[in-house]
C-alpha cells in the first residue's frame, strides 16, 4: 500500500480518472503469468487486489513479492528492454492494465502530467531499490519519506477512488 502512495502521492484526481479510462481491469487466477522474461511488455500494471511473485527464468527462485499498489512492468517501460524475470500472480488477482502507448501519447499531450507521472516513477523505484538493498535502517523501511506525509491524506483518498473507479462506482 505505501508503494501505491507514493505514485497517487503525486498525481492528480484527473491523472487517476484518465488511466482508468485508459486502462482495463484484468483479473488473474493463481499461477497466471503476468508478465515473462524475455516477452515484450506492452503494459503498465499497476496491483489492484493479490500478490505477485518476481521469478527469476533460470533457477525460479523468488526473488521478490508485489502486492497491493504496486507496479508491475515499469522497467521496461522506462528502458523498452525486455524483462529480465517473470511475474505470476500468487493466488487470485486484479490488476490495472494500462498500454505504454496510450499513456507516451498522453505524455506528448499533456507535459505536466508527463512530469508528474515521471516524478512518481522515479520516487517508486527509488524506494523499492532502497528497499531491495537494504539502504536505509530498519525503522527507515517502516517509515514514510517526508514529502509522501505531506500529501499522504491525498493519496489514501485517490487510492480508494482508483479502487472505486475499477469497481464501476464513481465518487
Amino acid at each position: 500500500m505505501k508503494k501505491a502512495l507514493y505514485i497517487l502521492g503525486e498525481l492528480e484526481d484527473r491523472d487517476l480518472v484518465w488511466l482508468n479510462g485508459a486502462g482495463r481491469a484484468e483479473s488473474l487466477p493463481d499461477g497466471a503469468w503476468l508478465i515473462r522474461a524475455g516477452q515484450e511488455v506492452r503494459q503498465l500494471y499497476f496491483i489492484v487486489d493479490g500478490d505477485f511473485d518476481v521469478v527469476l527464468p533460470k533457477t525460479g527462485q523468488v526473488v521478490a513479492r508485489l502486492s497491493l499498489g504496486d507496479v508491475a512492468g515499469e522497467m521496461s517501460f522506462v528502458e523498452k528492454r525486455l524483462p529480465s524475470a517473470s511475474v505470476r500472480a500468487s493466488g487470485p488477482a486484479q490488476v490495472l492494465a494500462v498500454p505504454r502507448e496510450a499513456i507516451l501519447a498522453r505524455f506528448e499531450e499533456d507535459t505536466a502530467f508527463a512530469a508528474r507521472f515521471w516524478h512518481a516513477l522515479a520516487i517508486f523505484l527509488s524506494d523499492r531499490l532502497r528497499t531491495a538493498t537494504g539502504g536505509g535502517s530498519e525503522s527507515d523501511a517502516r517509515e514514510l519519506d517526508d514529502g509522501l506525509l505531506d500529501t499522504l491524506h491525498v493519496a489514501g483518498d485517490r487510492f480508494t477512488r482508483l479502487l472505486d473507479l475499477l469497481a464501476g462506482r464513481e465518487r
